[in-house]
Protein backbone atom coordinates (compact mmCIF):
# COMPACT_ATOMS: atom_id res chain seq x y z
CA UNK A 1 0.00 0.00 0.00
CA UNK A 2 3.01 2.30 0.31
CA UNK A 3 5.93 3.60 -1.66
CA UNK A 4 4.36 3.02 -5.08
CA UNK A 5 4.35 5.61 -7.84
CA UNK A 6 2.15 4.39 -10.68
CA UNK A 7 3.20 5.31 -14.20
CA UNK A 8 2.15 8.83 -15.04
CA UNK A 9 -0.11 10.48 -17.50
CA UNK A 10 -1.13 14.07 -18.00
CA UNK A 11 -2.89 15.32 -14.91
CA UNK A 12 -3.08 19.07 -14.69
CA UNK A 13 -4.39 19.15 -11.10
CA UNK A 14 -1.63 17.20 -9.48
CA UNK A 15 0.75 20.12 -9.57
CA UNK A 16 4.52 20.14 -9.40
CA UNK A 17 6.05 17.31 -7.48
CA UNK A 18 2.94 15.14 -7.32
CA UNK A 19 3.14 11.73 -9.00
CA UNK A 20 0.99 11.67 -12.09
CA UNK A 21 -1.82 9.18 -12.29
CA UNK A 22 -2.75 7.76 -15.66
CA UNK A 23 -5.83 8.29 -17.69
CA UNK A 24 -8.10 5.44 -18.50
CA UNK A 25 -11.37 4.33 -17.06
CA UNK A 26 -11.95 5.31 -13.48
CA UNK A 27 -13.02 3.27 -10.57
CA UNK A 28 -15.55 3.22 -11.85
CA UNK A 29 -15.58 6.84 -13.01
CA UNK A 30 -14.18 7.98 -16.28
CA UNK A 31 -10.53 8.96 -16.01
CA UNK A 32 -8.42 12.00 -15.60
CA UNK A 33 -10.87 14.83 -15.24
CA UNK A 34 -8.75 17.06 -13.06
CA UNK A 35 -7.56 20.47 -13.76
CA UNK A 36 -4.87 23.01 -14.40
CA UNK A 37 -1.36 23.89 -13.30
CA UNK A 38 -2.66 26.49 -10.84
CA UNK A 39 -4.50 23.77 -8.89
CA UNK A 40 -1.69 22.26 -6.84
CA UNK A 41 -1.93 19.15 -4.79
CA UNK A 42 0.50 16.44 -3.83
CA UNK A 43 3.50 16.92 -1.58
CA UNK A 44 3.92 20.44 -0.36
CA UNK A 45 0.49 21.54 -1.51
CA UNK A 46 -2.23 19.07 -0.66
CA UNK A 47 -1.90 19.59 3.08
CA UNK A 48 -2.59 23.32 2.89
CA UNK A 49 -5.94 24.17 4.37
CA UNK A 50 -8.01 26.79 2.73
CA UNK A 51 -7.80 28.29 -0.72
CA UNK A 52 -8.48 31.51 -2.50
CA UNK A 53 -10.67 30.84 -5.51
CA UNK A 54 -13.91 31.52 -3.65
CA UNK A 55 -14.54 35.26 -3.91
CA UNK A 56 -16.94 35.18 -0.98
CA UNK A 57 -14.56 33.49 1.43
CA UNK A 58 -15.45 29.87 2.07
CA UNK A 59 -18.74 29.78 0.24
CA UNK A 60 -21.23 31.67 2.38
CA UNK A 61 -24.93 31.42 1.48
CA UNK A 62 -26.06 33.39 -1.52
CA UNK A 63 -29.32 34.00 -3.30
CA UNK A 64 -30.01 32.34 -6.64
CA UNK A 65 -32.18 33.11 -9.62
CA UNK A 66 -33.76 30.26 -11.49
CA UNK A 67 -31.65 29.95 -14.66
CA UNK A 68 -34.45 29.25 -17.10
CA UNK A 69 -36.97 31.68 -15.75
CA UNK A 70 -40.64 30.93 -16.18
CA UNK A 71 -41.10 27.94 -18.44
CA UNK A 72 -37.35 27.56 -18.91
CA UNK A 73 -37.17 29.69 -22.09
CA UNK A 74 -33.70 30.91 -22.90
CA UNK A 75 -34.25 34.62 -23.63
CA UNK A 76 -30.59 34.87 -24.65
CA UNK A 77 -29.27 32.91 -21.68
CA UNK A 78 -25.87 31.31 -22.19
CA UNK A 79 -24.78 27.85 -21.12
CA UNK A 80 -21.41 26.18 -21.58
CA UNK A 81 -21.65 22.41 -22.08
CA UNK A 82 -18.46 20.77 -20.84
CA UNK A 83 -17.69 17.45 -22.51
CA UNK A 84 -14.94 14.93 -21.89
CA UNK A 85 -11.82 15.72 -23.93
CA UNK A 86 -10.99 11.98 -23.98
CA UNK A 87 -12.40 10.28 -27.03
CA UNK A 88 -14.12 6.92 -27.29
CA UNK A 89 -16.99 7.52 -24.85
CA UNK A 90 -19.94 7.21 -27.17
CA UNK A 91 -22.49 7.33 -24.36
CA UNK A 92 -21.18 10.70 -23.21
CA UNK A 93 -21.21 12.07 -26.74
CA UNK A 94 -24.79 10.93 -27.28
CA UNK A 95 -25.78 12.52 -23.99
CA UNK A 96 -24.10 15.77 -25.05
CA UNK A 97 -26.07 15.74 -28.29
CA UNK A 98 -29.27 15.30 -26.28
CA UNK A 99 -28.38 18.27 -24.10
CA UNK A 100 -27.54 20.51 -27.06
CA UNK A 101 -30.77 19.58 -28.85
CA UNK A 102 -32.81 20.37 -25.74
CA UNK A 103 -31.09 23.72 -25.27
CA UNK A 104 -31.61 24.67 -28.91
CA UNK A 105 -35.31 23.86 -28.65
CA UNK A 106 -35.53 25.93 -25.46
CA UNK A 107 -33.92 28.95 -27.09
CA UNK A 108 -30.70 28.86 -25.07
CA UNK A 109 -27.32 29.92 -26.46
CA UNK A 110 -25.26 26.75 -25.91
CA UNK A 111 -21.52 26.36 -26.46
CA UNK A 112 -19.95 22.89 -26.27
CA UNK A 113 -16.42 23.06 -24.82
CA UNK A 114 -13.71 20.40 -24.86
CA UNK A 115 -10.03 21.27 -24.81
CA UNK A 116 -7.14 19.21 -26.10
CA UNK A 117 -6.75 17.69 -22.63
CA UNK A 118 -8.26 18.04 -19.17
CA UNK A 119 -6.11 21.02 -18.19
CA UNK A 120 -7.06 22.78 -21.41
CA UNK A 121 -10.73 21.99 -20.91
CA UNK A 122 -10.68 23.40 -17.40
CA UNK A 123 -8.90 26.55 -18.57
CA UNK A 124 -11.60 27.10 -21.21
CA UNK A 125 -14.36 26.50 -18.66
CA UNK A 126 -12.83 29.00 -16.24
CA UNK A 127 -12.51 31.56 -19.02
CA UNK A 128 -16.20 31.19 -19.91
CA UNK A 129 -17.28 31.41 -16.26
CA UNK A 130 -15.18 34.54 -15.74
CA UNK A 131 -16.62 36.10 -18.92
CA UNK A 132 -20.16 35.50 -17.67
CA UNK A 133 -22.38 32.50 -18.38
CA UNK A 134 -25.70 31.56 -16.84
CA UNK A 135 -24.99 27.82 -16.38
CA UNK A 136 -22.05 25.45 -16.67
CA UNK A 137 -23.34 22.01 -17.67
CA UNK A 138 -21.06 18.97 -17.45
CA UNK A 139 -21.72 15.77 -19.37
CA UNK A 140 -19.96 12.70 -18.00
CA UNK A 141 -19.23 10.88 -14.78
CA UNK A 142 -17.77 11.95 -11.47
CA UNK A 143 -14.45 12.90 -13.04
CA UNK A 144 -16.18 15.44 -15.29
CA UNK A 145 -18.18 16.73 -12.33
CA UNK A 146 -14.88 17.12 -10.49
CA UNK A 147 -13.50 19.18 -13.36
CA UNK A 148 -16.62 21.35 -13.48
CA UNK A 149 -16.45 22.01 -9.74
CA UNK A 150 -12.99 23.52 -10.15
CA UNK A 151 -14.49 26.09 -12.54
CA UNK A 152 -17.66 27.13 -10.66
CA UNK A 153 -17.14 26.52 -6.93
CA UNK A 154 -17.18 29.79 -5.05
CA UNK A 155 -18.85 31.63 -7.94
CA UNK A 156 -22.48 32.47 -8.66
CA UNK A 157 -22.61 30.28 -11.77
CA UNK A 158 -24.72 27.16 -11.12
CA UNK A 159 -23.62 23.68 -12.15
CA UNK A 160 -25.85 21.31 -14.11
CA UNK A 161 -24.91 17.63 -14.28
CA UNK A 162 -25.89 15.22 -17.05
CA UNK A 163 -24.62 11.81 -15.83
CA UNK A 164 -22.90 9.82 -18.55
CA UNK A 165 -20.15 7.93 -16.72
CA UNK A 166 -19.94 4.58 -15.00
CA UNK A 167 -20.09 5.69 -11.37
CA UNK A 168 -22.17 8.89 -11.36
CA UNK A 169 -21.99 9.03 -7.57
CA UNK A 170 -22.36 12.81 -7.27
CA UNK A 171 -25.58 12.63 -9.29
CA UNK A 172 -26.77 9.64 -7.25
CA UNK A 173 -26.29 11.52 -3.98
CA UNK A 174 -28.19 14.62 -5.17
CA UNK A 175 -31.09 12.87 -6.89
CA UNK A 176 -30.11 13.88 -10.44
CA UNK A 177 -31.62 11.48 -13.03
CA UNK A 178 -29.17 8.79 -14.13
CA UNK A 179 -29.59 6.78 -17.31
CA UNK A 180 -31.94 9.40 -18.76
CA UNK A 181 -29.98 12.20 -20.48
CA UNK A 182 -33.17 13.93 -21.62
CA UNK A 183 -34.46 14.20 -18.02
CA UNK A 184 -31.09 15.44 -16.80
CA UNK A 185 -30.91 17.93 -19.69
CA UNK A 186 -34.22 19.45 -18.61
CA UNK A 187 -32.59 20.42 -15.31
CA UNK A 188 -30.35 22.83 -17.21
CA UNK A 189 -33.39 24.93 -18.10
CA UNK A 190 -35.90 23.95 -15.42
CA UNK A 191 -33.78 22.85 -12.46
CA UNK A 192 -33.98 24.47 -9.06
CA UNK A 193 -30.66 25.94 -7.86
CA UNK A 194 -29.61 24.70 -4.44
CA UNK A 195 -26.45 25.57 -2.52
CA UNK A 196 -24.46 22.38 -1.85
CA UNK A 197 -21.48 21.80 0.43
CA UNK A 198 -18.16 20.65 -0.95
CA UNK A 199 -15.00 19.24 0.55
CA UNK A 200 -11.68 20.88 -0.18
CA UNK A 201 -8.07 19.67 -0.10
CA UNK A 202 -5.71 22.58 -0.59
CA UNK A 203 -7.27 24.41 -3.53
CA UNK A 204 -8.98 21.31 -4.92
CA UNK A 205 -12.77 21.13 -4.66
CA UNK A 206 -14.32 17.69 -4.09
CA UNK A 207 -17.93 16.62 -4.49
CA UNK A 208 -18.07 13.06 -3.19
CA UNK A 209 -15.54 11.14 -1.06
CA UNK A 210 -11.84 11.44 -0.26
CA UNK A 211 -10.45 7.91 -0.03
CA UNK A 212 -7.10 6.64 1.17
CA UNK A 213 -5.94 3.14 1.91
CA UNK A 214 -7.39 0.11 0.19
CA UNK A 215 -10.10 2.04 -1.65
CA UNK A 216 -7.60 4.53 -3.10
CA UNK A 217 -5.40 1.65 -4.22
CA UNK A 218 -8.36 0.01 -5.95
CA UNK A 219 -9.24 3.25 -7.73
CA UNK A 220 -5.66 3.70 -8.83
CA UNK A 221 -5.43 0.11 -10.03
CA UNK A 222 -8.73 0.33 -11.94
CA UNK A 223 -7.60 3.56 -13.62
CA UNK A 224 -4.58 1.72 -15.00
CA UNK A 225 -6.43 -1.36 -16.24
CA UNK A 226 -7.44 -1.42 -19.90
CA UNK A 227 -9.50 -4.59 -19.55
CA UNK A 228 -12.24 -5.44 -18.69
CA UNK A 229 -14.57 -2.52 -19.26
CA UNK A 230 -17.26 -1.10 -16.98
CA UNK A 231 -17.83 -2.22 -13.42
CA UNK A 232 -15.91 -5.47 -13.95
CA UNK A 233 -12.72 -3.43 -14.04
CA UNK A 234 -13.36 -2.27 -10.49
CA UNK A 235 -14.06 -5.85 -9.35
CA UNK A 236 -10.80 -7.06 -10.86
CA UNK A 237 -8.92 -4.21 -9.20
CA UNK A 238 -10.39 -5.23 -5.82
CA UNK A 239 -9.20 -8.81 -6.28
CA UNK A 240 -5.70 -7.75 -7.29
CA UNK A 241 -5.28 -5.34 -4.38
CA UNK A 242 -6.61 -7.87 -1.86
CA UNK A 243 -3.55 -10.00 -2.54
CA UNK A 244 -1.31 -7.08 -1.50
CA UNK A 245 -3.38 -5.84 1.42
CA UNK A 246 -2.05 -4.97 4.86
CA UNK A 247 -3.30 -2.45 7.44
CA UNK A 248 -1.22 0.72 7.90
CA UNK A 249 -0.78 3.13 10.80
CA UNK A 250 -2.92 6.27 10.40
CA UNK A 251 -3.12 9.45 12.43
CA UNK A 252 -6.47 11.21 12.06
CA UNK A 253 -7.06 14.65 13.58
CA UNK A 254 -10.65 15.85 13.75
CA UNK A 255 -11.38 19.55 14.31
CA UNK A 256 -14.91 20.34 15.34
CA UNK A 257 -15.68 16.71 16.20
CA UNK A 258 -16.26 14.93 19.48
CA UNK A 259 -12.94 13.04 19.21
CA UNK A 260 -9.91 15.31 18.57
CA UNK A 261 -7.39 12.70 17.39
CA UNK A 262 -7.22 8.98 16.60
CA UNK A 263 -4.19 6.78 15.95
CA UNK A 264 -4.84 3.27 14.66
CA UNK A 265 -3.97 0.65 12.07
CA UNK A 266 -6.51 0.99 9.29
CA UNK A 267 -7.26 -0.69 6.00
CA UNK A 268 -9.60 1.95 4.62
CA UNK A 269 -10.24 5.60 5.49
CA UNK A 270 -12.96 7.56 3.69
CA UNK A 271 -14.03 11.18 4.24
CA UNK A 272 -17.41 11.87 2.70
CA UNK A 273 -19.10 15.07 1.62
CA UNK A 274 -21.70 12.75 0.10
CA UNK A 275 -22.40 9.11 0.86
CA UNK A 276 -21.33 7.28 -2.30
CA UNK A 277 -18.24 6.26 -4.20
CA UNK A 278 -17.21 3.37 -6.45
CA UNK A 279 -20.48 3.32 -8.39
CA UNK A 280 -22.99 3.13 -5.56
CA UNK A 281 -21.06 2.06 -2.47
CA UNK A 282 -22.52 3.91 0.56
CA UNK A 283 -19.18 4.13 2.30
CA UNK A 284 -20.23 7.20 4.33
CA UNK A 285 -24.00 6.69 4.65
CA UNK A 286 -24.39 9.53 7.17
CA UNK A 287 -22.76 12.13 4.93
CA UNK A 288 -25.06 15.06 4.14
CA UNK A 289 -23.97 17.72 1.60
CA UNK A 290 -26.15 20.33 3.33
CA UNK A 291 -24.99 20.13 6.98
CA UNK A 292 -21.55 21.78 6.84
CA UNK A 293 -19.72 18.69 8.13
CA UNK A 294 -17.84 15.69 6.77
CA UNK A 295 -18.49 12.06 7.65
CA UNK A 296 -15.49 9.79 8.26
CA UNK A 297 -15.56 6.00 7.90
CA UNK A 298 -12.58 3.93 9.07
CA UNK A 299 -12.16 0.18 8.61
CA UNK A 300 -9.74 -0.78 11.35
CA UNK A 301 -7.12 -3.48 10.87
CA UNK A 302 -9.04 -5.76 8.49
CA UNK A 303 -6.73 -8.02 6.50
CA UNK A 304 -7.22 -9.89 3.24
CA UNK A 305 -9.41 -12.55 4.88
CA UNK A 306 -11.67 -10.24 6.87
CA UNK A 307 -12.10 -7.31 4.46
CA UNK A 308 -14.11 -9.29 1.86
CA UNK A 309 -16.77 -9.84 4.53
CA UNK A 310 -17.09 -6.06 4.97
CA UNK A 311 -16.90 -4.82 1.36
CA UNK A 312 -20.30 -6.16 0.18
CA UNK A 313 -21.98 -4.34 3.06
CA UNK A 314 -20.73 -1.00 1.70
CA UNK A 315 -23.49 -1.03 -0.90
CA UNK A 316 -26.33 -0.77 1.61
CA UNK A 317 -24.48 0.96 4.43
CA UNK A 318 -24.79 -1.95 6.84
CA UNK A 319 -21.00 -2.02 7.34
CA UNK A 320 -21.41 0.63 10.07
CA UNK A 321 -22.53 -2.08 12.49
CA UNK A 322 -19.39 -4.17 11.92
CA UNK A 323 -17.05 -4.17 14.96
CA UNK A 324 -14.06 -3.22 12.76
CA UNK A 325 -15.75 -0.04 11.48
CA UNK A 326 -15.51 3.33 13.21
CA UNK A 327 -17.26 6.55 12.23
CA UNK A 328 -16.63 10.20 13.08
CA UNK A 329 -17.88 13.64 12.08
CA UNK A 330 -15.86 16.83 11.82
CA UNK A 331 -15.48 20.05 9.82
CA UNK A 332 -11.74 19.67 9.26
CA UNK A 333 -9.80 16.40 9.10
CA UNK A 334 -6.07 15.82 8.83
CA UNK A 335 -5.03 12.41 7.49
CA UNK A 336 -1.45 11.19 7.86
CA UNK A 337 0.18 7.88 6.97
CA UNK A 338 3.62 7.37 5.48
CA UNK A 339 3.67 6.54 1.78
CA UNK A 340 -0.12 6.56 1.34
CA UNK A 341 -1.98 8.60 -1.28
CA UNK A 342 -5.56 9.79 -1.64
CA UNK A 343 -8.17 9.82 -4.39
CA UNK A 344 -11.39 11.83 -4.59
CA UNK A 345 -14.16 11.82 -7.20
CA UNK A 346 -12.16 9.03 -8.85
CA UNK A 347 -9.17 11.36 -9.33
CA UNK A 348 -5.73 11.44 -7.74
CA UNK A 349 -5.52 14.12 -5.04
CA UNK A 350 -2.08 13.80 -3.47
CA UNK A 351 0.15 12.00 -1.02
CA UNK A 352 -0.61 12.11 2.68
CA UNK A 353 -0.59 14.10 4.88
CA UNK A 354 -3.57 16.07 3.63
CA UNK A 355 -6.19 18.28 5.25
CA UNK A 356 -9.81 17.88 4.16
CA UNK A 357 -12.16 20.77 4.97
CA UNK A 358 -15.92 21.09 4.74
CA UNK A 359 -16.94 24.21 2.82
CA UNK A 360 -20.64 24.96 3.40
CA UNK A 361 -22.75 26.03 0.43
CA UNK A 362 -19.72 26.20 -1.85
CA UNK A 363 -21.53 25.60 -5.15
CA UNK A 364 -25.01 25.89 -6.60
CA UNK A 365 -26.30 22.80 -8.40
CA UNK A 366 -29.44 22.62 -10.53
CA UNK A 367 -31.59 19.87 -9.00
CA UNK A 368 -35.09 18.45 -9.44
CA UNK A 369 -37.67 20.69 -7.75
Amino acid sequence: MTGRTPPGGPDGLNGPGAPNRPGGPGAPNEPSEPGAPNEPSGPGASNRPGGTNAPNGLGEPRTSVRPGGAGGRGDGRRVVVLVNPAGGQRGAHRAAETVLAHLAAAGWDAEPVAGADTAGTLALARDRVAAGVDVLAVVGGDGMVHLGLQAVAGTRVPLAVVPAGTGNDFARALGIPRGDPAAAARLVTHGTPRAVDLARVGERWIGTVVACGFDALVTDRANRLRWPRGGSRYTLAVLVELTRLRPLPFRIRLDGGEVPEVELDATLVAVGNTAYYGGGMRVCPDADPYDGELAVTVVEGAGALRLPTILPRLYNGSHLSHPRVRTYRARRIELASAGVFAYADGEFVGDLPIVVEAVPQAVEVLLPG
